[in-house]
């Protein structure tokens, strides 16, 4: 497995990590997880040098924590590194971020955080509020001296300047930002990672694939990757996005089946740079898929449970599968064309509870004060409810 060096201490960190967001599920609609399974892939995984497991205190409705605990816990502690996270938006008063530490120590069964993060920072006011006017900063640094968190950073969802303010604010041993190469240019991830690059800050990647979008994409895009390399698959190449860039430690991936673990292994256990030539090839796919007007969405669940009972990530699941495939009730094309799509639609559109359809939002904007993606999405939804007028139910 290919190492990066954290220069600060020396320490030898895999760059491949392991993702525990969207561990194996025997339903897909509950959070709980395949414990069998997952332990197999964390297994295969460590077998094959990874070291680094990022989890967080919602994953999998909090069910993940407990799970990387019981995985990790037949190895020796000094043997991987593991991440997780303070819940920023569960910040209420000065009690909470003890509070908060110790059910995550509990939940893991450990003594010590390698890599704790203030979790999903977007605002510089919002930390400045919660972090530092509720103490709980000074807390972090406290454990962090005491051996019980060993680097502190924090996880970023939100603009250029309010990375610029945090960065400055004080010193961080690192910071993990979401960039991929959908991203790099739409969602400024080029600057942010930039900002890190120039102020010498180890950056941690999240989100490489976006969610699974850059597995997927559309026909024509996967025709040209395939093309290109016939043995790599679309996922490998947006890892290898990432893990070029020399300032990255490690790339997160969620894996969710043996074979995502098996083909992230292989891509970076053998690792290969981009070259100019590929560059090419992931702007040509990439410009293939812009012109499918997909939505934005990682999948990540943070906007949810919506008040009004709408499967925003369902929704644009089905939405984005449709458009990859040419297949949303537009009128565009011919009569039978359009036939055609609207059945296609319709048939993955029921799949979602009339109850849970996108008809049923109510415009109160809940679920965007938690949009990592900023997707505007009482707008998607309203759009969508339009497009399936006649179809629900």
């Amino acid at each position: 497995m290919e190492r990066r060096i954290y220069k600060k201490t020396g320490e030898s960190v895999s760059l491949l990590g392991f993702g525990m967001m969207r561990l194996p599920k025997p339903n897909p609609d509950k959070p709980d997880i395949d414990y069998e399974l997952g332990q197999k892939m964390v297994d295969y995984a460590i077998a094959r040098g990874v070291n680094y497991f990022d989890t967080a205190y919602p994953y999998h409705e909090g069910k993940s924590e407990p799970f990387t605990g019981h995985a990790l816990s037949k190895y020796k502690r000094d043997s991987f590194y593991l991440a997780t996270k303070m819940p920023t938006w569960e910040l209420k008063d000065p009690e909470s971020a003890p509070r908060l530490l110790r059910t995550q120590l509990d939940r893991l069964k450990m003594d010590y955080i390698d890599f704790y993060l203030c979790h999903a920072l977007g605002s510089f006011d919002d930390y400045v509020a919660k972090y530092e006017g509720l103490g709980a900063i000074d807390y972090l640094e406290e454990q962090k001296a005491r051996g019980v968190i060993r680097k502190l950073g924090f996880s970023f969802h939100g603009e250029v300047s309010d990375l610029e303010k945090l960065t400055e604010r004080r010193e961080w041993d690192f910071v993990q930002i979401q960039a991929n190469y959908l991203d790099w240019d739409t969602q400024n991830a080029k600057r942010l990672y930039e900002i890190l690059e120039q102020k010498d800050i180890p950056c941690i990647i999240m989100e490489p694939v976006r969610g699974g979008m850059l597995a997927t994409l559309c026909e024509e895009s996967l025709g040209i990757l395939k093309d290109a390399e016939p043995g790599q698959s679309p996922a490998s190449w947006a890892i290898r996005f990432a893990a070029t860039l020399p300032n990255v430690l490690t790339v997160l991936s969620g894996m969710s089946t043996m074979e995502q673990v098996e083909d992230n292994v292989k891509t970076l256990g053998n690792f290969k740079a981009l070259a100019d030539r590929d560059y090419r090839i992931l702007q040509k796919a990439l410009a293939a898929f812009l012109n499918t007007g997909a939505i934005p969405c990682t999948g990540c669940r943070y906007c949810m449970d919506c008040p009004s009972g709408v499967d925003i990530p369902g929704i644009f699941a089905v939405y984005n599968r449709c458009a990859a495939a040419h297949q949303l009730p537009v009128s565009f094309g011919d009569r039978e064309t359009i036939r055609e799509s609207a059945k296609f639609f319709t048939a993955a559109y029921r799949g979602i509870s009339v109850k849970n359809q996108a008809h049923n939002c109510t415009a109160c904007k809940a679920c965007m004060d938690h949009c990592p993606q900023g997707i505007k999405i009482p707008d998607q939804m309203k759009g969508i409810a339009r497009m399936t007028t006649g179809l629900a139910g």
